[in-house]
This record gives C-alpha cells, structure tokens and sequence, in this order.
C-alpha cells in the first residue's frame, strides 16, 4: 500500500554572497517532489509547474551548515521552510576556488529523520566571495533582460504560458546577452572574475528552473536573488522597497568597496528602481543598461525619465553590441 508514501526530503541551498568575513547563506527545506526539468512532454511541464508551486515545506527544523574546514553552523526552518544563515568568521577566501566560490554540505540536525534521500542527509551548497581584484559587480534582472518572458505582455500571458508550458532548456536567452556578461565577468584584465548578480521578482519556486536556463545557455556563474511566494503575493506597503531594490541595497552594503553596474529593462519597475539608487549611492553606480522592449507608451516614459537623469551614464539598447560598445568605451571591458 506504498500509494500514499510520503517524499523523502531534501535541503535546497540557494547561490548566495558573502566576504572574507561573512557568512551568508539561504535555502529552503522541502519533499523531494522529483520534478523533471528538462521534460518537454505537455502534461510533464503542467505537472512539474504545479509541483513547483505546490510545495512541501519542511518547517521550523534545525538544519547545520559544514564548511570545508569542519566548521560547524545551525540554522532553523520558518513557517514556509526557509532558512538563513549569517555569521561572522575569519578568512573565507582560502575556503574558496579561483572564481571566489566556497562550498559546503548541508544536513538535517534531526539524526532520526527517516525520509532523506539516498545521499545519507548531505545536500550541497556554496556561496559566492568576490575575489578581491574584483572591478566592479554586476546586478542584473532576468526577466526580458537576458530570458524572453513577456513581462508586459497583457495580463502578462505571455509570463505565464512560458513559466507553464516550457521548460528552462528550451527557452531563449536575447541574442548576445551571455558574451556580455562574460566580458563584463572577465573586466578589463580579462581575469578580474568581477561578481554576477541575478536579481529577479520571480519567487524562490523558480529558482532551478533559472539556474537550469543560465548554465544551458552559459551565463557567467552567480547568485540569482529572489522572493517568497508569500512576498511575492502580498500587497506591499506605501513606503515599502519592491524586494529587487532592497537586494541591490543589500549587495551595496556587503561590498562597501565596490562599484557596481545595474542592467534589466524598460518593461516595468527596474528604470525607477535603479535610478533611485543611483541617486542615492552616485559614486558606486558605474552605468545602467535598460533593454528595450515591445511597448510603445512605457517605452516613452523610460525615455522621458532618462532625459532628465544625468546622475550616472544611463542607456536604453536595442540589442546587446550597443552595450558591448558603451561599456568598452567606459573602460569597463576590453
């Protein structure tokens, strides 16, 4: 009678960021619910969205942390299964590869847990430490930035039929959006390995799903930064930051010493967002790149709001080159 069997579990570490100094990490605890990523079957990618969203949260659950040297740090689960670490500690960076990535294992604390997988309670993670020659570091959008989703398609359809009805290798990166970003990561040296921040309004749900797209489509290696489901659902308030910009304030606050440059789209919110940091940080902000979109009176509002903004060099493209172009005359890339 195995029909009602229960999934086994499992521990998802999401990319995060830290310093020499700093520990930062994040995941969530869930059933193992086995969703296929690559199937491009009909009824396979309508199971697999549900499950995505339908999620078993393992809830308030000790789970710990352990470092390449046996450094040991615990966490607790919330409500929905999601866990954060933050610690202080010492030289990080010699835990850490070339590309300033530090790995580690995490584990339920729990011992008579039952239901784990067949790795024997290990599930892997890491975090990122930008090298210190970093240039500067990088804070992109996903959406109709480098991943055609349709965000201002009406009742954005569009986002939901792609979301739905296609999986992460088979959706399509704009044209020349990856050699940018690798130049970017390379910098002027061509070994800077400047850090790449994927930062998004999507929910944590989708967070394989975008970490499938960016390898299959070779993107530089990064944190992708996303929200709660409930965050995600939940009206904000009147003086409240869209959690894009309180993940770009967080990444200007962790790396007090490095510059950054800020790209997404003239579809939605990222113009507004990204010029008011810009205005409040003027010396850290490097450039902002807006991709064009497909809609005639949005696209005049981004123009009208650039013609009045000469904080930081601004420029709304059409295509990846005339980035390439600006940012090799700005001596950000070679």
């Amino acid at each position: 009678m195995g029909i009602f069997k229960k999934d086994p579990l499992q521990i998802i570490a999401f990319q995060s960021y830290g310093t020499n100094t700093h520990f930062y990490a994040r995941g969530r605890a869930l059933e193992d619910e086995s969703i296929d990523l690559e199937s491009q079957k009909i009824l396979h990618l309508a199971i697999n969205a549900w499950k995505r969203f339908e999620t078993d949260e393992i809830a308030n659950v000790a789970v710990k942390i352990t470092l390449p040297n046996n450094k040991v740090l615990n966490a607790i689960t919330d409500n929905d299964g999601y866990f954060k670490i933050e610690e202080n500690l010492e030289n990080l960076r010699d835990l850490c590869n070339s590309e300033g990535w530090l790995p580690f294992t995490l584990s339920y604390n729990d011992v008579n847990i039952q239901r784990t997988i067949t790795n024997d309670n290990k599930f892997p993670g890491e975090i990122l430490i930008p090298a210190s020659n970093a240039q500067f570091g990088v804070a992109s959008d996903i959406d109709d930035t480098i991943l055609h989703t349709g965000v201002v398609s009406t009742l954005k359809w569009r986002v939901i039929y792609n979301s739905l009805f296609k999986n992460a290798k088979s959706r399509l990166p704009l044209k020349g959006a990856a050699e940018f970003y690798h130049m970017l990561h390379r910098g002027v040296s061509g070994e800077n390995a400047n850090p790449i921040f994927y930062v998004s309004h999507s929910p944590w749900n989708l967070y394989r799903y975008l970490e499938l797209f960016l390898k299959q489509n070779n993107f530089p290696k990064g944190p992708i930064l996303l929200r709660s489901l409930s965050n995600f659902l939940k009206k904000k308030g009147p003086n409240e930051k869209p959690q894009k910009q309180k993940e770009i304030l967080n990444l200007l606050k962790t790396f007090p010493n490095l510059p950054f440059i800020l790209i997404g789209d003239s579809g939605e919110h990222d113009p507004d967002i990204y010029i008011e940091i810009a205005e409040k940080f003027p010396d850290r902000i490097l450039a902002i790149y807006l991709r064009s979109v497909k809609h005639k009176k949005r696209m005049l509002r981004v123009k009208g709001l650039l013609e009045h903004y000469k904080t930081t060099p601004a420029l709304m493209v059409e295509n990846s080159a005339q980035a390439i172009e600006h940012a090799r005359e700005n001596g950000f890339i070679v």
